[in-house]
């Protein structure tokens, strides 16, 4: 019999490629599925209800937008949304604590002597 175990590996590996604090679109990711399908040209977007996710999509004969690969459930909408706004928030995360150790270099760092205890 098969094992129906699920992979080791995660589900979603989500990679954050730029972040923009000004205007509507907030970042650009990719996301690999199970290491097996990747989507590139996935954008995070401020709306009037908070932050969504903008699948990569062409613009129909008819003006509207059709996105290109998408999940087919509600249930796995939320999950893919879950996995790429949770990477958005860490890279956010990380890029301010990057930020506030720039900001406040160590005395040794600085050129300063370290007083040591006797």
């Amino acid at each position: 019999m098969p094992n129906n175990t699920t992979p080791a590996a995660p589900k979603y590996d989500v990679k954050i490629h730029s972040i923009r604090p000004e205007g509507s679109c907030k970042a650009t990711a990719s996301v690999n599925v199970y290491g097996d399908f990747a989507v590139r040209g996935i954008k995070i977007m401020e709306g009037s209800k908070g932050l969504f996710i903008s699948m990569p999509s062409y613009r129909a004969g008819n003006g509207e937008y059709k996105d290109i690969c998408f999940p087919c459930t509600k249930e796995a909408k939320a999950e893919f949304d879950k996995a790429v706004l949770g990477a958005y928030q860490q890279a956010l995360t990380q890029g301010q604590t990057a930020a506030q150790k720039q900001e406040s270099p160590t005395q040794q760092e600085q050129g300063q002597p370290v007083m040591g205890g006797m």
